[in-house]
Order: structure tokens, then sequence, then C-alpha cells
């Protein structure tokens, strides 16, 4: 068919311009109004091309949504290295290129979100933050994926789907049960820290800008001799500071913006009030440290600020915001195996599990070329001998005809080190054993006696009135866990809950709510009935 300056086949009429509705053929689209019938009112005819691609797209508008960490909200920018690690040269503990010059600025994109609930679940809702940072380094990405507070309910992989599934919605009912989340950490002593934190105000962040964020487990850096050091990550807030809710003012926010966190974030950046987070590393020698009274790589523990003190590495500052939603926060695809040279793993048993949870569910999830988005891919050149696979955009290698390594045809060649390898001496038996120091209850209680009067009380009102709504084999539990991480702690929760006159099996509803059996009563009590039509 002949083509002349934008017309077909001869045609006097231009039919497309800049503006033009198009469909993802390229063809124009004459009539985006009405489906092709027989006649005015139909039957609809099959070959209706223009419908079928427009309704089976919409069809698949949404991809699976994220088990985890579904709600979210996130923006670009940039982490500026200091060079150093407090007053040391950073190169010291690692040869990672992104920390190196003072100075450098490394693009980012930040994805914060809640944990548990759906898509569109509310903000004010009592759950742990992501807070997921995708930095584009010149070496590849660099993904360090954590949460707002700096320590978990579990601390070995086996036991995250269990997890997940007690604090997630009832599989009968589709709710949220207190006693299913309370089931589970009776029976989980190593959740009384992490417990503390989540029922306190710690659990309702006022929005994504004011709230530390954590790396949570234990990594390492290498340093160009392949001597490696144990390291935690902490995003501490600095102008914007940090900001919590009670459990009241979190129900009023609700009542009236449940999207309140995405829009603080957007409207803040909007304005250039652009929110800016220090990076701090808190650094360990590469061993069991027996003088700690628990085991570094425990991810239920923090390590104690005294002894290793947070030591400033870089800044970051988000300035954009997503130009679409879900080409970027939604499709953002993070993994906490996504290290560059000069970071590595710990054998923190948490991290070795999420390493490969992570990356196989953004497969799932996204697709097996995930990687390819725009909004995923590094910004640096990528070669890989992969192939095929669900929505591949195109060959990352020179050389098509060779996806194979090695060759002599022009293939693929392996890349060199980036310093002395890195080789820690692995010994010890094959087993399914727990670790030696668990030492659960004193770091909750420890923190318990660092909150505030009124956080203080704010965690007992909270706890009092979500486990009311369980068996009293769950509170005894319960009860039995604070009262080992403090004796005032303990007592509290049992006098509260004497005073509330617990009800076996009370009303099921989303963890820190309150009356929320009442709220169903008064939906048919308050409601005005109506004549059908």
């Amino acid at each position: 068919m002949e083509h002349t300056n934008g017309r077909m086949g001869g045609a006097d009429v231009d039919r497309e311009d800049a503006n033009t509705l198009t469909n993802r053929q390229g063809h124009p689209v004459t009539d985006n109004q009405s489906m092709r019938t027989v006649g005015r009112r139909g039957p609809t005819t099959l070959e209706n091309y223009d419908f079928l691609e427009k309704i089976t797209h919409f069809d698949r508008e949404r991809i699976p949504e994220r088990v985890v960490h579904a709600r979210g909200a996130g923006a670009h920018g940039y982490f500026e290295t200091y060079g150093k690690v407090g007053d040391e040269p950073v190169s010291k503990y690692t040869r990672a290129k992104l920390f190196q010059t003072p100075g450098a600025r490394t693009p980012v994109f930040v994805r914060f979100s809640s944990v548990i609930h759906g898509t569109h679940s509310p903000e004010t809702l009592r759950d742990p933050r992501g807070f997921a940072v995708k930095f584009y380094t010149e070496d590849g990405n660099w993904d360090l994926v954590g949460n707002n507070l700096k320590v978990f309910f579990i601390r070995d992989a086996m036991k995250f789907p269990d997890m997940v599934h007690a604090f997630k919605p009832d599989p009968v009912t589709n709710i949220q049960d207190e006693e299913r989340f309370f089931d589970f950490v009776a029976n989980s002593p190593e959740a009384t820290h992490m417990v503390t934190f989540l029922y306190s105000p710690w659990g309702i962040p006022a929005n994504y800008r004011q709230m530390q964020g954590s790396g949570v487990n234990t990594y390492k850096w290498v340093n160009a001799d392949g001597v490696a050091v144990l390291v935690k990550y902490h995003w501490q807030p600095l102008s914007q500071g940090i900001r919590n809710l009670t459990q009241r003012e979190a129900t009023e926010i609700q009542a009236t913006n449940f999207n309140h966190a995405t829009q603080d974030l957007y409207e803040a950046i909007e304005r250039g009030d652009y929110p800016e987070w220090e990076l701090c590393v808190q650094i360990m020698s590469d061993d069991e440290h027996p003088e700690l009274d628990f085991d570094p790589l425990d991810p239920t523990k923090i390590w104690p600020e005294e002894a290793f003190p947070f030591l400033p590495v870089g800044k970051m500052v988000l300035n954009k915001n997503p130009e679409n939603y879900f080409a970027e926060v939604e499709q953002a695809a993070f993994g906490t195996g996504v290290l560059v040279d000069g970071l590595d793993f710990s054998d923190d048993k948490l991290l070795q599990g999420r390493t490969f949870s992570y990356s196989d569910t953004q497969r799932y999830r996204v697709g097996p070329n995930y990687l390819q988005l725009p909004i995923n891919a590094p910004r640096k050149r990528v070669a890989t001998n992969q192939e095929g696979g669900q929505m591949l955009y195109h060959v990352d290698r020179l050389n098509p005809h060779v996806n194979y390594e090695p060759s002599s045809l022009g293939g693929l060649e392996e890349g060199k080190e980036g310093g002395k390898e890195y080789t820690p001496y692995v010994s010890g038996h094959l087993v399914r054993q727990k670790i030696d120091r668990t030492n659960d209850f004193k770091q909750a209680g420890e923190r318990y006696r660092a909150f505030e009067d009124w956080e203080r009380d704010d965690l007992i009102a909270n706890l009092v009135n979500g486990l009311s709504k369980c068996r009293k084999v769950i509170q005894d539990k319960m009860i039995e866990h604070f009262t080992k991480a403090d004796a005032e702690y303990g007592r509290r929760v049992a006098e509260g809950l004497k005073l509330k006159a617990a009800q076996q099996g009370g009303v099921a509803g989303p963890l820190g709510s309150r009356e929320a059996g009442a709220a169903v009563t008064e939906a048919v009590h308050d409601s005005h009935s109506a004549k059908p039509y």
C-alpha cells in the first residue's frame, strides 16, 4: 500500500494529527462512542476490534496486588553522599562507588507503603509502613528495602507466610481480626518488641514524610581488600521531623480523608517543600559478639546506639512526583537481593528468605521482564543472555544470535571483580534450630520505659482494647510476655482487661479499632429507610 504525506491509499483527507486517538496497533479510532452492531439496537458483532482491544486491556488494568505493601505512594529524588562514614573515609569500610566521592548524587525512587491491607485501604490504620529506596547507581541498581520501625515480628523467614496470614483478614469473613493477630504473636514471644512499637503511637505515623526508615535486617559492607563489617541502615528525617498519631487522632482523620498520607507527600513536593532524610549506618565487626545478650543478626533487636553510634553517610532529597502512578509507584519492584559491588548479605535468617521471596514475587506479579520497565530499569547499560518470557520489550545484548556464554562468536563475556573477593569462612552441621541468644523481652521492656507517659498510656489503651476481643488463653500469654518485659507493663494491661470485662470472641475489626461492632449496629439504626423505585 502506498503511503504519501500522511495520506493512506491516496486519500485526500489527513486521517490523523498529534491529538488523534488510535488503538495500540496505531489505527485511528473514528468512533469511540459506539460498538459496531446490526442496526442501532444490535446485536453486536464479534469483529469489534477497537472495542475488544479497549475492553480486554481494561480487564487487565490492575496487575495482581502485592500480597503485602499493596497501598503505597512514591516520589523521585536523589541521594548525595558525604564521602565519609562519620568522620572516617567511607572507603575504609566499603568500596561501593555511590558512597565514595563527596557531593556525588545518585538518582533514587522511593516507595512508601502500609503492609497488610489492600490498595485503597485507609492510610490511618495501625500497621508498619514500608520504606523502600531504589538507587540507580553507576554500577546498577541497589534496593534498600525496609520499614519505618527498626525491628520486626519474626526472625526466621519460615514464619513469614504464617505471620501475614494471621494479620490479613479472616479467610471466611474477610475481616481483619485482632484475635488472629494476638493468637500468632502470643505464640511468638520474639514479637513482643515489635508489638510494643506497633500498639504505641509509633504504629500510626502522621504521614510518610515525617517518619523514620530502617533497613531492619543486618547487611555487610565490603572494602577493596575484601574485608567485611556488619551494618544496619537508618533513615533519619531532617527538617520535617518525626510525628505520630494516637488511635483517637487517627480515627478522626480517617473519618474525613483516608488518603491523607499520599496527599501530604504529593502536595509537599508540588509546593517545593522537599522532604529530606539523612542516611546513617551502625557498624559492627563481622563476628558473633558473645559480649552482647542478643544475636546481632536478629531482626527483632535494636543495636544499642551508645555502643554502635549512628554514623551519617549521606542525604536523600525527594523533589519530583511521579508522572503516572501506575507506571511508577504501582509497577515499582524492589528486592532485598539487589546489591551492588561493595555491599553484601549477612546470615540474618529473615534476610536470607526475603532475598529469594521479593524478586520471585515481582516476577509473578509484574512479569519475568519487570526489570525492563523504565521505573525498574538500571540507568546504565544492561547485557544479559535471558530470553523470552511475558512482555519482553527488547533483547539486551549486542549480538542477538548468541544467547549463551562462553562463546567464541562474539557473545557476552564475564566482568572483572571490583576488588578482592569477599570470601567468608562457613562451617557447621546443617540443622533446623533457633538462634542461641533469643532474649525476647529485654528490649521490649526498655522500649516501654523509654516511651513518654502519653505514649505508654496510648499503648496500654490500644492493647487492652485489642486483647479484650481475644480468648483468655491469648490474653494470659500476652500478659505473661508483657510482664517479662516490664512488671508495670504487664500489670497495667492485666488491670485494664479486668476493668473492660473482656468479652470472649469479640467483634472483629482492624488492628486498634474501637467499637467495630457498634459501627455495624449504628449503620442500621442511624440510617434512613427508602422506598423502592
